[in-house]
Order: C-alpha cells, then structure tokens, then sequence
C-alpha cells in the first residue's frame, strides 16, 4: 500500500536485518503506541548535506565560541533516546516507543546506531540520535532543555561526519527549523538512487 504522504507498509517488525534493510531502501518506521508499525517513504525528502549546513553568527558567537557545553558521542545512547522520547510525549505525544528504545539499542550495539550528547555542569541538556550506514546518517531525533543545546549537537555531529567523508543527513521530513539550518528538500527517487551510491550491501559505516 502507499499513499501521496508516504505510508508505504503497515506491520512487520523492528528487528535489525528488517530496519537496515528498510533504511537502504529509503524507508523508516514512524508510528505510535496504539498504531501498528508503519513504514513510510516521504516524497520530496528531506535531507541535509553536510557541506550546505548553516550556522547562524549569534550561535557561533553567543554559543559555540563561548565553550558553554561539553560534547560527546556514543556516551550515553540510551539516555539521549529516553530524553528524545519524553520531549516528545510532553510537546505532542511521542513515537518513540518502548518497542523503538530498545530497536535503537540494538543499532547501537552492533555499532550503527549513534548519539551526540551535549552537556552542561555534567547534566545531559541536548543530543540527537541516528543510524550510520555507508556514507549517510540517518536522523531520528533530538532534544534540548537548554538554549541552543540541539543546534550544538547537529554542529558537532556535522563536524564528526564531515572528517568521516560522510555526504548528508537524512532529516526524513520538512520543518522550518531544518530549512534554517540548510536542510533542502529532494525528489524521493533521488534520494533512494543517493542511497544506493552511499551504503555497501554489508550496511557497513564510515562512522568509527
């Protein structure tokens, strides 16, 4: 089934040979608690490629120059994860179910799930997470409980990838936030024919 939003599939499940081989295809699972898994393929997509990423001079200096956080990756997934989930759950209902934690988790364990956690008086204030294959991040989610915290993270994620010879970040869909920041929009046929360049049938990252 499909439909003009991109719902391409309900059902299934979330083991990680299933949500890998859905990503290289351009597909990704995104429902709620009382809803069974759907999968969906937006068309346009929307994505950012890392060399059109934009960072506004109040961030850089208010911010990134001031050196008020401290930034790690892959110190705390699950964590980022439960924060992403409950920022969700406050603003609008969340997607990021029990059953998606403990996915992610399994991602992360086989070394393809990734985070970015941003710190401040040693209390985690702002992170993102995704899923690395091939060349292309996959984006999840992220959060913030201070100013500017989730813009830090991206910054940095950004930065790691870019020395990874990454090429872009999956945004899956359009906001005005992501638009800010340069994320553009894509005809979903080529960003699947991008996919196929990007990632090795092994799923194999440049993420290390």
């Amino acid at each position: 089934m499909s439909d003009p939003n991109g719902l391409l599939a309900v059902g299934g499940d979330l083991t990680h040979t299933r949500l890998l081989s859905a990503y290289q295809a351009g597909i990704f699972p995104w429902y709620e608690e009382s809803q069974p898994i759907l999968w969906w393929s937006p068309d346009p997509r929307c994505v950012l490629f890392l060399d059109d990423f934009h960072v506004s001079k109040s961030l850089r200096r208010r911010t990134l120059n001031k050196n008020l956080f401290t930034v790690t990756f892959d110190q705390a997934f699950a964590r980022v994860v439960n924060a992403c989930a409950g920022e969700r759950k406050k603003n609008q209902g969340t997607w990021i179910t029990p059953e998606i934690k403990f996915a992610y988790s399994e991602l992360h364990l086989l070394g393809l799930g990734h985070s970015v956690e941003v710190w401040q008086d040693n209390k985690l204030v702002g992170g993102v997470y995704g899923v690395a294959m091939g060349s292309v991040f996959f984006g999840e989610s992220m959060f913030s409980t201070k100013t500017n915290a989730s813009k830090v993270a991206l910054y940095y994620l950004v930065e790691k990838l870019r020395t990874l010879a990454f090429t872009l970040i999956d945004c899956q869909v359009y906001n005005p936030h992501l638009e800010s920041l340069g994320a553009v929009c894509i005809p979903r046929q080529t960003f699947i024919a991008h996919l196929k360049q990007a990632i090795p049938n092994s799923h194999l990252s440049l993420w290390r």
